[in-house]
C-alpha cells in the first residue's frame, strides 16, 4: 500500500492528479492540478452550477485556454465524474444515456500538446464502484486502459498524468495506485495539498460525501 503523500513529497510534478475511492461509507475523490508555465499557473478552481471548473485568476494574461479551462467534476445521478479536461461533459452525457465512461471516451485521444501528449485521465465513482481510465500516447497510436474496483472502506485509487518531472514529460506508465484513507475532509485535504510541490501546485479540490474544499494557491489557499 503506498503512502500518497510520500509520493507526492518525492515527486516535482505529477502534474494533474486523481484520486477516487470510499471512506466510512462516503465517496471520496480528489483532484489536483499542477503546472509550470504561466498560462498554466494562472488558474483557480471555482464552483459553478454544482460543477468544479477551472478558471483564470487572471483573465488579463491567458494566451491559450484550450486545454487548461474546462468542467473538472460534475455529478450525475449517482455517479461522481472526476476528469482532466473536456471529456468530463462526454462521460456525463454518456451515463445520462445509460451508457458508460468507455463507450464516451472510444473517440477521444490524449491531449495534442507535443511533445507531452498529456494523458487524458478520467474516474466514475458510485457507492459501491471506481472507475479509471487512462488515455496515453504509445509511438503514436492511442492506449487506452481502463482500471474497475469494488467500493472498499479505506481504499482509494491515484492516478496522475505524468511519472514525475522531465522534458518531455513521460505519462503516468503504472497501474492506479492503490492508498489508505484514514483521516477526514480536512486533516485529508491539507495534507494532501501539503505534500505537493510549492512551486508547482495550482489547485486542490476535495470531495467527502457531500462536503468539499477548494484549495487555490493563487488566492492564498
Amino acid at each position: 500500500m503506498t503512502d500518497i503523500f510520500e509520493y507526492l513529497s518525492d515527486n516535482a510534478y505529477p502534474g494533474r492528479g486523481i484520486i477516487a475511492g470510499h471512506y466510512n461509507g462516503e465517496c471520496v475523490i480528489a483532484y489536483f492540478i499542477m503546472g509550470r508555465s504561466a498560462n498554466s499557473r494562472n488558474r483557480i478552481f471555482a464552483r459553478e452550477d454544482g460543477m468544479i471548473v477551472t478558471r483564470a485568476f487572471d483573465e488579463s494574461k491567458v494566451t491559450d485556454p484550450s486545454l487548461i479551462i474546462y468542467h473538472a467534476f460534475n455529478k450525475v445521478n449517482d455517479s461522481l465524474v472526476i476528469t482532466n479536461g473536456a471529456q468530463t461533459d462526454a462521460i456525463c452525457r454518456s451515463i445520462k444515456e445509460g451508457k458508460n465512461m468507455a463507450k464516451a471516451l472510444k473517440t477521444w485521444e490524449y491531449e495534442p500538446d507535443a511533445p507531452n501528449y498529456t494523458p487524458r485521465i478520467s474516474a466514475v465513482l458510485t457507492e459501491k464502484t471506481c472507475q479509471i481510465s487512462i488515455l496515453k500516447n504509445e509511438n503514436g497510436r492511442c492506449l487506452r486502459k481502463y482500471y474497475h474496483y469494488k467500493a472498499a472502506d479505506g481504499i482509494a485509487h491515484f492516478i496522475s498524468t505524468y511519472d514525475h518531472d522531465g522534458n518531455p514529460l513521460p505519462s503516468f506508465s503504472q497501474k492506479p495506485i492503490k492508498l489508505i484513507i484514514n483521516e477526514d475532509i480536512e486533516e485529508f485535504a491539507h495534507h494532501l495539498y501539503n505534500s505537493l510541490n510549492y512551486d508547482n501546485k495550482i489547485s486542490l479540490y476535495v470531495r467527502f460525501g457531500d462536503r468539499d474544499i477548494i484549495l487555490n494557491k493563487n488566492e492564498g489557499d
